[in-house]
Protein backbone atom coordinates (compact mmCIF):
# COMPACT_ATOMS: atom_id res chain seq x y z
CA UNK A 1 0.00 0.00 0.00
CA UNK A 2 1.42 3.45 -1.29
CA UNK A 3 0.64 6.28 1.16
CA UNK A 4 -0.67 9.37 -0.64
CA UNK A 5 1.29 12.71 0.33
CA UNK A 6 -0.84 15.64 -0.46
CA UNK A 7 0.14 19.65 -0.06
CA UNK A 8 -2.96 19.99 2.18
CA UNK A 9 -2.05 16.78 4.34
CA UNK A 10 1.38 17.96 4.66
CA UNK A 11 0.18 21.88 5.91
CA UNK A 12 -2.44 20.17 8.13
CA UNK A 13 0.34 18.14 10.15
CA UNK A 14 2.95 21.20 10.19
CA UNK A 15 0.48 23.45 11.44
CA UNK A 16 -0.80 21.07 14.12
CA UNK A 17 3.00 20.90 14.68
CA UNK A 18 3.54 24.04 14.91
CA UNK A 19 0.35 25.31 17.30
CA UNK A 20 1.31 22.24 19.62
CA UNK A 21 4.84 24.25 20.25
CA UNK A 22 3.11 27.07 20.81
CA UNK A 23 1.15 26.00 22.96
CA UNK A 24 4.13 24.24 24.82
CA UNK A 25 5.77 27.81 24.65
CA UNK A 26 2.95 29.81 26.38
CA UNK A 27 3.08 27.07 29.34
CA UNK A 28 6.52 27.02 29.91
CA UNK A 29 6.77 30.68 29.25
CA UNK A 30 3.77 31.07 32.20
CA UNK A 31 5.71 28.28 34.19
CA UNK A 32 9.15 30.70 33.93
CA UNK A 33 7.10 33.74 34.49
CA UNK A 34 5.01 32.71 37.94
CA UNK A 35 7.66 29.99 39.19
CA UNK A 36 4.27 27.86 39.22
CA UNK A 37 3.48 24.24 37.98
CA UNK A 38 0.05 25.72 37.16
CA UNK A 39 -2.36 28.40 37.20
CA UNK A 40 -5.04 27.13 39.13
CA UNK A 41 -6.56 23.59 40.85
CA UNK A 42 -7.42 21.73 37.46
CA UNK A 43 -3.67 22.36 36.05
CA UNK A 44 -3.03 20.01 39.39
CA UNK A 45 -6.03 17.56 39.15
CA UNK A 46 -3.96 14.40 40.58
CA UNK A 47 -2.87 16.68 44.23
CA UNK A 48 -5.54 18.65 43.77
CA UNK A 49 -7.51 17.67 47.00
CA UNK A 50 -4.43 17.52 49.07
CA UNK A 51 -3.91 21.27 47.86
CA UNK A 52 -6.83 22.43 49.30
CA UNK A 53 -6.95 20.56 52.35
CA UNK A 54 -3.47 22.14 52.67
CA UNK A 55 -4.72 25.46 51.85
CA UNK A 56 -7.62 25.14 54.61
CA UNK A 57 -5.14 24.52 57.09
CA UNK A 58 -2.98 27.55 56.78
CA UNK A 59 -6.14 29.90 56.45
CA UNK A 60 -7.37 28.17 60.26
CA UNK A 61 -3.36 28.82 60.83
CA UNK A 62 -3.26 32.83 60.00
CA UNK A 63 -6.89 33.53 61.71
CA UNK A 64 -4.86 32.10 65.11
CA UNK A 65 -1.98 33.96 63.95
CA UNK A 66 -3.83 37.01 64.12
CA UNK A 67 -5.81 36.55 66.40
CA UNK A 68 -2.46 35.36 68.85
CA UNK A 69 -1.28 39.26 68.17
CA UNK A 70 -4.18 40.64 69.58
CA UNK A 71 -4.37 39.10 72.15
CA UNK A 72 -0.28 39.44 72.87
CA UNK A 73 -0.87 43.38 72.46
CA UNK A 74 -3.78 43.32 75.05
CA UNK A 75 -1.94 41.35 77.14
CA UNK A 76 1.07 43.97 76.78
CA UNK A 77 -1.54 46.85 78.20
CA UNK A 78 -3.00 44.78 80.54
CA UNK A 79 0.13 43.90 82.23
CA UNK A 80 1.15 47.72 82.17
CA UNK A 81 -2.19 48.45 84.25
CA UNK A 82 -1.44 45.74 86.73
CA UNK A 83 2.05 46.96 87.28
CA UNK A 84 0.82 50.27 87.78
CA UNK A 85 -1.67 49.12 90.75
CA UNK A 86 1.03 47.07 91.93
CA UNK A 87 3.57 50.60 91.96
CA UNK A 88 1.18 52.45 93.43
CA UNK A 89 0.84 50.26 96.20
CA UNK A 90 4.27 50.12 96.72
CA UNK A 91 4.66 53.88 96.24
CA UNK A 92 2.20 54.53 99.37
CA UNK A 93 4.21 51.82 101.21
CA UNK A 94 7.42 53.94 100.50
CA UNK A 95 5.74 57.42 101.64
CA UNK A 96 4.85 55.66 105.12
CA UNK A 97 8.19 55.00 105.26
CA UNK A 98 9.67 58.26 104.67
CA UNK A 99 7.31 59.68 107.24
CA UNK A 100 8.24 56.97 109.69
CA UNK A 101 12.20 58.66 108.73
CA UNK A 102 11.71 62.26 108.74
CA UNK A 103 8.90 62.51 111.44
CA UNK A 104 6.83 64.37 109.69
CA UNK A 105 3.39 64.00 107.66
CA UNK A 106 3.35 67.25 105.61
CA UNK A 107 2.20 65.49 102.69
CA UNK A 108 1.53 62.24 103.44
CA UNK A 109 -2.47 62.30 102.97
CA UNK A 110 -2.48 64.03 99.70
CA UNK A 111 0.64 61.33 98.56
CA UNK A 112 -1.85 58.67 99.23
CA UNK A 113 -4.70 60.45 97.56
CA UNK A 114 -2.41 60.71 94.28
CA UNK A 115 -1.36 56.99 94.43
CA UNK A 116 -5.11 56.27 94.90
CA UNK A 117 -5.72 58.12 92.10
CA UNK A 118 -3.09 56.56 89.78
CA UNK A 119 -4.70 52.84 90.91
CA UNK A 120 -8.10 53.91 90.03
CA UNK A 121 -7.11 54.74 86.67
CA UNK A 122 -4.68 51.62 85.81
CA UNK A 123 -7.90 49.34 86.82
CA UNK A 124 -9.95 51.84 84.32
CA UNK A 125 -7.64 51.23 81.72
CA UNK A 126 -8.82 50.27 78.31
CA UNK A 127 -8.00 48.19 75.00
CA UNK A 128 -10.16 49.02 71.68
CA UNK A 129 -12.08 51.25 73.83
CA UNK A 130 -13.18 48.59 75.86
CA UNK A 131 -12.18 48.46 80.08
CA UNK A 132 -9.76 45.89 80.22
CA UNK A 133 -10.83 44.67 83.82
CA UNK A 134 -14.38 45.19 83.96
CA UNK A 135 -14.72 41.30 83.15
CA UNK A 136 -17.57 40.68 80.61
CA UNK A 137 -19.41 44.50 81.34
CA UNK A 138 -16.56 45.95 79.34
CA UNK A 139 -18.43 48.89 78.24
CA UNK A 140 -18.99 50.33 82.25
CA UNK A 141 -16.29 52.16 84.26
CA UNK A 142 -15.34 48.98 86.52
CA UNK A 143 -13.57 51.10 89.69
CA UNK A 144 -15.66 54.28 90.52
CA UNK A 145 -13.72 55.38 93.60
CA UNK A 146 -12.37 59.00 92.70
CA UNK A 147 -10.98 59.99 96.48
CA UNK A 148 -9.87 58.88 100.05
CA UNK A 149 -13.41 59.95 101.55
CA UNK A 150 -15.70 58.10 98.98
CA UNK A 151 -14.32 55.04 100.66
CA UNK A 152 -15.49 55.91 104.36
CA UNK A 153 -18.47 58.05 103.23
CA UNK A 154 -21.01 54.24 104.04
CA UNK A 155 -21.01 51.74 101.25
CA UNK A 156 -19.46 49.05 100.85
CA UNK A 157 -16.30 48.41 99.56
CA UNK A 158 -17.29 45.94 96.97
CA UNK A 159 -19.91 48.54 95.32
CA UNK A 160 -17.12 50.89 93.98
CA UNK A 161 -16.20 47.67 91.66
CA UNK A 162 -18.87 47.52 88.65
CA UNK A 163 -17.09 44.81 87.01
CA UNK A 164 -18.98 41.13 86.83
CA UNK A 165 -17.17 37.71 87.00
CA UNK A 166 -16.94 36.49 83.69
CA UNK A 167 -13.79 34.93 82.78
CA UNK A 168 -12.47 35.97 79.54
CA UNK A 169 -11.02 33.32 77.57
CA UNK A 170 -8.86 32.72 73.93
CA UNK A 171 -8.68 29.62 71.81
CA UNK A 172 -5.04 29.80 70.76
CA UNK A 173 -5.11 26.70 68.52
CA UNK A 174 -6.84 23.84 67.88
CA UNK A 175 -6.44 22.03 71.04
CA UNK A 176 -5.22 25.07 73.44
CA UNK A 177 -7.37 27.60 75.37
CA UNK A 178 -6.06 30.06 77.93
CA UNK A 179 -7.72 31.72 80.28
CA UNK A 180 -6.71 36.05 80.69
CA UNK A 181 -9.18 37.81 82.20
CA UNK A 182 -8.19 39.79 85.04
CA UNK A 183 -10.62 42.05 87.01
CA UNK A 184 -11.01 44.84 89.12
CA UNK A 185 -12.00 43.48 92.37
CA UNK A 186 -9.09 41.20 92.29
CA UNK A 187 -6.39 43.72 91.81
CA UNK A 188 -8.44 46.38 93.90
CA UNK A 189 -10.32 45.10 96.91
CA UNK A 190 -7.59 44.57 99.40
CA UNK A 191 -5.93 47.96 98.01
CA UNK A 192 -9.56 49.95 98.68
CA UNK A 193 -9.65 48.20 102.73
CA UNK A 194 -5.86 49.26 102.96
CA UNK A 195 -6.86 53.17 101.74
CA UNK A 196 -10.18 52.94 103.66
CA UNK A 197 -8.09 51.98 107.27
CA UNK A 198 -5.43 55.05 106.39
CA UNK A 199 -8.49 57.28 105.80
CA UNK A 200 -10.64 56.26 108.85
CA UNK A 201 -7.33 56.70 110.73
CA UNK A 202 -7.19 60.55 109.25
CA UNK A 203 -10.70 60.85 110.06
CA UNK A 204 -10.22 59.95 113.48
CA UNK A 205 -9.33 61.26 116.89
CA UNK A 206 -5.93 60.60 116.29
CA UNK A 207 -5.96 62.55 112.83
CA UNK A 208 -5.34 64.58 110.49
CA UNK A 209 -2.09 63.77 109.45
CA UNK A 210 -0.43 66.79 109.62
CA UNK A 211 3.07 68.47 110.17
CA UNK A 212 5.02 66.62 113.18
CA UNK A 213 3.81 63.06 113.41
CA UNK A 214 2.34 61.95 116.74
CA UNK A 215 3.18 58.93 118.84
CA UNK A 216 -0.52 57.32 117.80
CA UNK A 217 0.12 58.17 114.08
CA UNK A 218 4.14 56.10 114.26
CA UNK A 219 2.30 53.33 115.75
CA UNK A 220 -0.20 52.95 113.31
CA UNK A 221 2.27 53.89 110.22
CA UNK A 222 4.40 51.17 111.74
CA UNK A 223 1.59 48.95 111.50
CA UNK A 224 0.47 49.75 107.67
CA UNK A 225 3.75 48.63 106.05
CA UNK A 226 3.04 45.14 105.81
CA UNK A 227 -0.60 45.41 104.87
CA UNK A 228 0.70 47.76 102.23
CA UNK A 229 3.56 44.79 101.79
CA UNK A 230 0.59 41.93 101.51
CA UNK A 231 -1.49 44.13 98.53
CA UNK A 232 1.89 44.88 96.80
CA UNK A 233 2.86 41.02 96.95
CA UNK A 234 -0.68 39.65 95.66
CA UNK A 235 -0.76 42.22 92.55
CA UNK A 236 2.52 41.08 91.80
CA UNK A 237 1.33 37.13 91.62
CA UNK A 238 -1.39 38.75 89.55
CA UNK A 239 1.15 40.36 87.07
CA UNK A 240 3.28 36.90 86.93
CA UNK A 241 0.24 35.25 85.91
CA UNK A 242 -0.41 37.61 83.30
CA UNK A 243 2.96 37.30 82.26
CA UNK A 244 3.33 33.38 82.15
CA UNK A 245 0.03 33.93 79.51
CA UNK A 246 2.38 35.98 77.57
CA UNK A 247 4.83 33.26 77.60
CA UNK A 248 2.41 30.71 76.42
CA UNK A 249 1.50 33.29 73.71
CA UNK A 250 4.97 33.52 72.81
CA UNK A 251 5.55 29.83 72.91
CA UNK A 252 2.20 28.96 70.68
CA UNK A 253 3.13 31.93 68.25
CA UNK A 254 6.49 30.11 67.51
CA UNK A 255 4.35 26.27 67.21
CA UNK A 256 2.25 28.65 64.69
CA UNK A 257 5.17 30.06 62.64
CA UNK A 258 6.60 26.65 62.37
CA UNK A 259 3.78 24.75 61.31
CA UNK A 260 2.92 27.55 58.67
CA UNK A 261 6.80 27.38 57.71
CA UNK A 262 6.21 23.72 56.82
CA UNK A 263 3.20 24.16 54.87
CA UNK A 264 4.64 26.29 53.02
CA UNK A 265 7.60 23.99 51.89
CA UNK A 266 5.06 20.48 51.41
CA UNK A 267 2.42 23.26 49.11
CA UNK A 268 6.20 24.41 47.66
CA UNK A 269 6.58 20.85 46.72
CA UNK A 270 3.87 20.63 44.64
CA UNK A 271 2.97 24.54 42.88
CA UNK A 272 6.56 25.33 42.89
CA UNK A 273 8.16 25.21 39.55
CA UNK A 274 11.63 23.81 38.97
CA UNK A 275 13.16 26.88 37.62
CA UNK A 276 16.19 25.15 35.99
CA UNK A 277 13.88 22.51 34.48
CA UNK A 278 11.16 25.19 33.65
CA UNK A 279 13.79 27.29 31.89
CA UNK A 280 15.45 24.08 29.82
CA UNK A 281 11.51 23.39 28.48
CA UNK A 282 11.05 27.04 27.54
CA UNK A 283 14.31 26.69 25.34
CA UNK A 284 13.32 23.05 23.98
CA UNK A 285 9.46 24.95 23.24
CA UNK A 286 11.01 28.26 21.39
CA UNK A 287 13.37 25.65 19.44
CA UNK A 288 10.26 24.09 18.39
CA UNK A 289 8.36 26.47 17.41
CA UNK A 290 11.49 27.93 15.12
CA UNK A 291 11.71 24.49 13.62
CA UNK A 292 7.75 23.72 13.08
CA UNK A 293 7.85 27.58 11.79
CA UNK A 294 10.95 26.35 9.48
CA UNK A 295 9.54 23.64 8.10
CA UNK A 296 5.96 25.53 7.20
CA UNK A 297 7.58 27.93 5.55
CA UNK A 298 9.70 25.08 3.72
CA UNK A 299 6.54 23.40 2.70
CA UNK A 300 5.26 26.71 1.32
CA UNK A 301 8.16 27.21 -1.19
CA UNK A 302 8.19 23.39 -2.29
CA UNK A 303 4.50 23.49 -3.53
CA UNK A 304 3.19 22.86 -6.29
CA UNK A 305 1.69 25.99 -7.47
CA UNK A 306 5.43 27.20 -7.18
CA UNK A 307 6.57 24.82 -9.62
CA UNK A 308 4.03 25.51 -12.26
CA UNK A 309 4.67 29.08 -11.99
Amino acid sequence: MVTRVTTPGNYSAVLTNLLAAQQRQLDAGNKVATQRNGQDLKDYARSSELITAMRGVQARLDVYQEQNKLLTDKLQTQDTGIVRVADAAQNVRQAFAEALASGRVDTLVADVQSELRDAVEAMNSRYGGKYLFAGGQVDTQPVTVTRLADLTAGPAISTFFKNDQFQVTAKLDESSTIDTGVRADELGVAMMNAFKAFQQFQEGVNGPFQGAMTDAQRTFLEGQLASWDQVRGDVTLIAARNGNNQKRLETTAADLESRQNALAVMLGGITDADMAEASAQLQQAQLSVQSAAYVFQALQQSSLLNILK
